[in-house]
């Protein structure tokens, strides 16, 4: 990966707050013309600054959704190993929306996503219950969104 100048930084700041802005929209706030707009994010892609473009479905749709922040506990002397298919296996499902390894009593705060109650129990069944590196693992169930970004804020000197 290349540097990052402060023209690729603020392009990638506009990219994270809409993906599919046009190269003509980016000049207008960047003090580039479209086609060098063009040629930046053509690179930044290239070079794997920028990851992927997604959508993010409305809320109309997810706040249908039960979702659940699940702190786990790993067996005190389980095997790295095992402690990796774990990770594996959740980054593997496609209910799991965000795994994180953490400090503190915790090891693990794993995000998901389920249809309802039900579901979100076989889910845990399967993931958690019956995984022999898993010491104990606790849910809180998310009431209310107030913001949810995967944006990352960039400041001059990020991409050094």
């Amino acid at each position: 990966m290349g540097k990052l100048d402060a023209f690729d930084i603020r392009l990638l700041e506009l990219l994270q707050a809409d993906a599919l802005a046009t190269a003509e929209a980016l000049a207008r706030q960047v003090p580039l013309s479209a086609s060098a707009v063009t040629r930046r994010v053509r690179r930044l892609r290239a070079e794997g600054w920028i990851a992927a473009d997604v959508a993010v479905v409305s809320r109309q749709l997810s706040d249908r959704r039960l979702r659940a922040l699940v702190s786990v506990q790993v067996h005190e002397h389980a095997e790295e190993r095992g402690i990796a298919a774990l990770r594996a296996r959740l980054a593997a499902a496609d209910e799991v929306q965000m795994i994180l390894d953490i400090a503190g009593a915790d090891d693990l705060a794993v995000l998901v996503s389920a249809r309802d109650m039900n579901d979100y129990n076989a889910l845990a069944a399967r993931l958690f219950e019956n995984d022999p590196a898993v010491r104990r693992y606790e849910t809180s169930f998310v009431k209310r969104v107030h913001k949810q970004t995967a944006a990352i804020p960039l400041r001059a000197g990020d991409g050094e």
